[in-house]
């Protein structure tokens, strides 16, 4: 019986049901799934060497053959070693397998066979150990370019292998095409077939890039065909016509509103009284009165006789944001209230009456807002604080809450990204952004200092805390932990719960430190920054679980400790914790890397608090880890594409397929058929926003 792509695995040869299970936990359940499931690296194993001449500072592989029988022994209990002597003209190799007794009954003497492995040498003596071995000739595991698979307990690299192998020997022909024929002409991309088969088993790393630019510009135009169809969608959807008149608000606030907060206004009032629905992104600056924009979102809403609900992701940042929206608002008319899980019994009861009634205008909260049982008479705006904590899904959940006519949405966040990442991340939202601070705020001085300058810096925090201010310290884990990086092992890391320990018992007995991290509970979490912020401690040891928080504007000064640990945009938003009040405020950056690299990014960091300046160095310096180091909540995760390398394929995918869709919005063509059904597959688990 053929083979075909849709052959469950478990029915081939050396599978079985156990393994079955655990091929499952890779998604793999047929033989078509191994075609997707593409390696994590590739090793060369094409070159073959003599004994004498086998690099030691890499693996590779050596032709040799068996002179003597295996030697099996026992060297205790649930340990045996098996020892094998081959030999070319130019010397010995001493190969050593443990506990692999079978190689008794398999290596045959007087037999070549092609070892690959590292080499060690003592004096003229050649040794492995556990190297992967067959017979000269065979070339299905040396003599090649071998695939490196993404693995789980029980599937060893060779059986997946071997199931890639036989899906690219059987099951290519006929394998439809996703891309447009002209797309593919135009980008000058190969074949789904010459892809599959050459990001498996290339002959060449030429092949191997032709085959990895065609499946990455695939997912790319996948992907961003699918934000195109849901941005047209949202676009096109009926919405509720609000109007607000941006200066009218600004007369209301204390403050002049800045250049960068009116565009943003006038952005938001244009799309409130459109017709259509607004899906618009904020993005700005850590300092750049992003919630002054939001109060005027939520007062147009209340204005035009409809419901405002605005979401944070800490119970801690919605109580803050709940006093801001009080002091702004309620001198208009607006009545807002504060609902979190800490609200419970009658309160929570009477509250969720009162929101159902319309008595409440403006509803501040975290995810609690969209839970089972909170119902509004007429939800017309939902705005998210910090867009990176809630996803397309959740946004949909809240947007949901608002009956017939969706609400409109608005989304804030305090991360600078680099415009073309933007691109990806917020593919699905129109963008305004606040690139100005407000006038008055002191930009925070920032020092990189090494080990040497330790007691300078602890005798700064002493004089901040006599002068009555407070101190922030991050530190890079939560527990003790060995360095082993650039630097390599003997580096230590600055561990939140111990350092606490010592800089209260050794360095500062008198004053009142505090600390927090991710691994506390929330409600512990909640107490320990609220003590801060009400001044009860004096230096607060933390991770980067304060990187997104609230407002201390008694804190002068930030240190991070190991620097070079933390991206430019991650340190930058730690930064952004000080100089929220009225006065001067340093950021210190201790790192003791001797790495160029490491010192380049904090230099690059002290030169300039612009952080859409700092986010595209970054990104030059470091890739996108700090953009995309977890997963966005909402996209799909990508299984080739790699953001610092594939920025210009990005770019030609995102233009091919606003062509497409502009032309085909809903996919119709027959020609477009597969292409549709993939982006539905891809949006999967957010399918509703796409029917």
């Amino acid at each position: 019986m053929p083979l075909t792509r849709e052959t469950p695995l478990t029915d081939l040869p050396g599978v079985g049901p156990a393994r079955g299970k655990k091929l499952e936990k890779l998604g793999l359940h047929t033989l078509g799934d191994t075609l997707d499931h593409l390696p994590q690296r590739y090793e060369d194993r094409r070159e073959c060497h003599a004994v004498a001449d086998a690099p030691e500072d890499r693996p590779c592989c050596v032709a040799a053959m068996v002179a003597a029988p295996p030697r099996v022994s026992f060297v205790r209990r649930g340990l045996t070693l098996v020892k094998v002597r081959a030999v070319d003209d130019t010397g010995t190799l001493n190969i050593t397998f443990f506990n692999q007794d079978y190689i008794r009954e398999v290596m045959c003497t007087g037999q070549t066979y092609v070892f690959y492995g590292t080499v060690e040498r003592q004096g003229q003596t050649a040794a492995m150990t556990n190297p992967v071995f067959e017979r000269e000739g065979s070339a299905r595991s040396t003599g090649l370019i071998m695939p490196v698979y993404p693995l789980t307990a029980g599937i060893s690299n060779n059986l997946l292998a071997g199931l890639t192998r036989r899906a690219v020997d059987e099951c290519l022909d006929g394998l439809p095409e996703v891309l447009p024929a002209q797309v593919r002409k135009d980008h000058q991309l190969c074949q789904t077939q010459f892809a599959r088969k050459n990001i498996h088993y290339p002959p060449s790393f030429e092949e191997l890039a032709m085959a990895r630019r065609r499946l990455v510009f695939e997912e790319l135009f996948i992907l961003t065909c699918g934000l195109a169809q849901l941005k047209d969608r949202r676009s096109a959807g009926e919405g509720r016509p609000l109007e607000g008149a941006v200066e009218e608000f600004a007369a209301l606030l204390p403050f002049a509103p800045t250049n960068a907060q009116r565009r943003a206004m006038e952005d938001i009032a244009a799309d409130l009284r459109s017709g259509k629905a607004m899906n618009r992104l904020v993005q700005g600056d850590v300092g750049s009165g992003k919630t002054a924009v939001a109060a005027f979102g939520a007062w147009a809403a209340v204005k035009n006789g409809v419901q405002c609900a605005l979401m944070a992701p800490t119970e801690l940042l919605a109580e803050q944001h709940a006093r801001t929206m009080d002091a702004l608002l309620t001198p208009a008319g607006v009545r807002v209230a504060l609902l979190t899980a800490s609200v419970k019994g009658k309160e929570k009861k009477a509250l969720l009456a009162a929101l159902a009634a319309g008595e409440i205008d403006l509803i501040v909260g975290t995810h609690a807002l969209f839970s089972q049982g909170v119902e509004y008479r007429d939800l017309g705006l939902v705005i998210a604080d910090e867009q990176h904590r809630f996803g397309v899904a959740q946004r949909a959940a809240l947007a949901e809450k608002g009956g017939a006519v969706p609400p409109h949405v608005l989304v804030m966040s305090a991360t600078p990204i680099p415009r073309t990442l933007a691109l990806i991340i917020y593919g699905d939202l129109d963008v305004s952004i606040m690139d100005e601070l407000p006038p008055g705020r002191t930009p925070v001085s920032t020092f990189a200092i090494g080990e040497d300058k330790r007691q300078r810096m602890y005798g700064f925090v002493r004089k901040q805390v006599g002068e009555g201010r407070q101190v922030y310290i991050v530190c890079p884990s939560v527990e003790e932990n060995g360095g082993g990086w650039e630097d390599g092992p003997a580096m230590d890391l600055k561990a939140v719960t111990a350092y606490a320990k010592e800089l209260q018992e050794r360095v500062f007995p008198d004053l009142r430190v505090g600390f927090v991290h991710g691994k506390l509970k929330s409600r512990e979490k909640e107490d320990v920054m609220a003590a801060f912020t009400a001044g009860e401690l004096d230096v607060l040891v933390s991770t980067t679980v304060i990187e997104v928080g609230v407002d201390v504007p008694n804190a002068s000064l930030m240190v991070v400790e190991n620097a070079e640990r933390f991206g430019l945009s991650q340190l930058h938003q730690l930064r952004g914790r000080v100089g929220r009040g009225k006065h001067q405020s340093w950021c210190v950056l201790v790192t003791s890397s001797r790495s160029e690299t490491a010192r380049e990014r904090l230099r690059a960091l002290c030169a300039t608090n612009d952080g859409f300046q700092i986010a595209e160095e970054d990104l030059r310096l470091r890739g996108p880890g700090d953009f995309f180091g977890k997963r966005q909540h909402g996209l799909p995760q990508l299984k080739v594409a790699d953001f610092a390398a594939d920025m210009e394929l990005l770019k030609e995918a995102r233009e091919a397929a606003e062509a497409l869709i502009a032309a085909d919005p809903e996919l119709k063509k027959s020609s477009h058929r597969l292409l549709k059904r993939k982006v539905r597959e891809l949006f999967e688990e957010n399918a509703e926003l796409f029917n």
